[in-house]
């Protein structure tokens, strides 16, 4: 029976970024990544999944008032994306959030930040998979005429039986990352200024549609839908996070890291919200429930041809295999982490010695998500994905406050400004948006974070590493 020191035991947080190689620029992974290349880690995991499908999902609920939705989504995202940034600079390891929230103060409290990151990284890739199949189907029939039997593009719930292209996409992003991440991340950045660019395009051809008329009623399900809308959308800034998967295969990862995390905020929430004020200004909030490809449909409605529909629904799929394939990263990362740490099985830790990637984990972890995208609709995965983003994002904020408290010591690359106000309004900006969220989505989660910690006590708490003063190599293939 554990005793109650046991339960509460600690690491040293210098200790962890010894052992990662943070100072000494060595690592048991391969360091390749810049700031570019990172930057756009952060913004192709997150532009993608609120432009693309969410507006579907969140007009209904908020009307044009959504606009709103998107911007007090960013400020909560944004706080808490300054806060990750002081972390990362403190401690740049792969999974920064995983093993140091709140772990070098009380241990318990580290292992609920890892369950609430395993539900935000696996659900939200799943989400957008998702997605991706109602852009396929758009180009592919604009191009050919032909579109995916419901059948095989539509979960259960919704008429069909599996989804099929989702699953397809989460095997595709996964083989990537198996051949190296330095080729992952190059194809990224392509993908991410493939991305950028479709969305200007939908800026400028979108304006020409602009219709007042649309705006009005502004928010005809009053404060109360603009705050659900935010819950919804909110899942859509994971990929703010995601850089801090990265700690251990990035260049000068005390400088870059934070500067990555904020160029990746500033560019983000400036195209959620230019889109999404072109988007319904546009079309009536009325004609956005249920229509799928939703940003392809308004520019051909605006300019009257199918091309900019198309040439949209092309970077749509470019799109939302970066957002994939960035979030099945930090996926692999975290499991990576904690498989060091002894909370996992070894084989979550084992390294090709060719390609120096977590490829057994790879492959476990493709075939789980594609389960999930393959049989649940999107707007419950992106609820879910809403509240483990929230609480992860709550617990980054606290932890930056207990860390200033038990190791001011630490080099920091960068510091929170206006430290204590900014970490405090951040959680109490994600409370907020908590609450609104439906029952049923936190009754879930809380079931989650119970078979958690189940596993914890069946299996983590005896083979921690940190419980037997142990530490471990890597392991190869």
């Amino acid at each position: 029976m554990p005793t109650l020191q046991q339960l509460f035991r600690r690491k040293p947080v210098p200790e962890m970024s010894e052992e990662t190689g943070a100072d000494s620029g060595r690592s048991e992974l391969a360091r390749t990544i810049g700031v570019f290349q990172l930057s756009m880690f952060g913004v192709g995991a997150t532009i993608g999944t609120g432009i693309f499908f969410v507006l579907s999902v969140a007009v209904p609920v908020a009307g044009p008032a959504v606009i709103v939705s998107f911007v007090i989504a960013g400020v909560v995202a944004g706080l808490t994306a300054i806060c990750y940034a002081e972390l990362a600079s403190a401690v740049p390891v792969s999974g920064v959030v995983v093993l140091l929230c709140l772990r070098d103060a009380r241990g318990a409290d580290g292992r609920r930040c890892r369950r609430l990151l395993l539900l935000e990284y696996g659900v939200s890739t799943a989400a957008v998979a998702v997605g991706w199949s109602q852009y396929l189907n758009q180009l592919s029939d604009n191009l050919f005429g032909f579109r995916i039997p419901e059948s095989l593009s539509q979960a259960p719930e919704q008429g069909g039986v599996f989804n099929l292209p989702a699953v397809i996409l989460v095997f595709l992003c996964a083989l990537l990352l198996i051949r190296g991440v330095s080729e992952s991340a190059k194809a990224n950045a392509v993908m991410v200024l493939i991305k950028i660019g479709v969305l200007v395009l939908f800026i400028v051809l979108g304006v020409m549609g602009w219709n007042s008329d649309n705006l009005s009623p502004f928010a005809p399900f009053g404060w109360a839908g603009i705050t659900a809308a935010s819950g919804i959308i909110f899942f859509s800034y994971i990929g703010l996070d995601a850089v801090s998967t990265a700690g251990e295969e990035v260049k000068n990862p005390r400088r870059t890291m934070p500067l990555a995390i904020l160029i990746a905020l500033v560019t983000v929430t400036t195209l959620y919200i230019l889109v999404g004020v072109v988007a319904v200004a546009a079309q009536p909030y009325t004609q956005f429930e249920g229509q799928e490809a939703g940003l392809a449909a308004i520019l051909e409605k605006v300019v009257g041809a199918s091309w900019p529909g198309t040439v949209l629904a092309a970077g749509a799929v470019i799109s939302i295999f970066s957002v994939t394939l960035v979030t099945l990263y930090g996926q692999t990362r975290i499991l990576f982490a904690m498989s060091r740490d002894g909370m996992l099985p070894e084989l979550f830790h084992r390294v090709n010695r060719r390609t120096l990637t977590p490829v057994p984990n790879t492959i476990i972890v493709a075939a789980v998500i594609s389960l999930l995208a393959g049989l649940i609709p999107i707007n419950f995965l992106a609820e879910m994905t809403s509240i483990g983003t929230l609480v992860a994002f709550l617990v980054v904020s606290i932890g930056v406050m207990v860390l200033r408290r038990t190791h001011p010591e630490l080099p920091r690359g960068f510091k929170v400004p206006g430290y204590p106000v900014t970490p405090i309004l951040a959680i109490l900006g994600c409370l907020w948006i908590i609450k609104d969220l439906r029952p049923v989505t936190i009754y879930v989660f809380l079931i989650w974070v119970a078979v958690a910690m189940v596993w914890y006590a069946v299996y983590g708490f005896r083979h921690s590493h940190l419980g037997r003063h142990e530490h471990v190599g890597l392991i190869h293939d």
